[in-house]
């Protein structure tokens, strides 16, 4: 079996779960960012647990606890009032890297941590989920808190990631949500990133 192989099997896909399929986005502006965004990925990649409130959602990695998180690398996640479940490194380039769900994840799908500039040069700190309900019994549950939980939880892992390379965010956190069009849900690459981080340039 080839590497690439390896790193998809047994995951949880977002075709293998219940309900909408939703793109969740939280990103942001870092205000006076001195690091280029493929600094701030690898300072991110090498501190991820840090980034996450931990009152919601501890993440516990199974790799080298002193280098940075590598392709393949697996996460315990424990995240309140859903337990333990896990996580898988599916993805990596320069900007940014891509993790997958595993059985026992309340949610089916992906997520990508990025950043690049935009066309005056700022930094931008973005987090994509693309994933639906794991289970048709979790769907019925999530609206009544976990919906709020988990976009308390990115929000928050924006703001810490932008005041450890920077001074904070220029005005506010992003956090929008988007049902997926059938057509576009087709077209979408299941074992690939949520969106590409490109524009590494000062």
């Amino acid at each position: 079996m080839q590497a690439s192989e390896q790193v998809h099997e047994g995951l949880l896909f977002a075709t293998d779960g219940a309900g909408p399929l939703l793109q969740r986005d939280y990103w942001g502006l870092i205000d006076r960012c001195a690091s280029s965004p493929t600094e701030v990925m690898e300072w991110v990649a090498l501190h991820f647990g840090e980034f996450a409130p931990k009152e919601l959602c501890v993440f516990e990695r199974t790799g080298d606890p002193d280098g940075p998180l590598k392709l393949g690398e697996e996460m315990e996640v424990r995240i309140r009032g859903a337990g333990r479940c896990h996580v898988r490194v599916i993805h990596q380039d320069r900007q940014s890297f891509t993790l997958g769900t595993l059985p026992g994840h309340p949610e089916a799908g992906r997520i990508t941590f990025g950043a690049y500039r935009n066309e005056r040069g700022d930094v931008i700190f973005h987090i994509r989920s693309r994933a639906r309900s794991g289970s048709p019994i979790i769907y019925l549950g999530f609206y009544t808190g976990g919906e709020a939980m988990q976009t308390n939880t990115w929000t928050d892992f924006v703001n810490n990631v932008a005041l450890t390379v920077g001074e904070g965010i220029i005005g506010f956190i992003h956090a929008d949500t988007t049902v997926m069009e059938k057509e576009h849900e087709e077209a979408d690459d299941v074992q690939g990133p949520t969106y590409l981080a490109r524009g590494d340039e000062t």
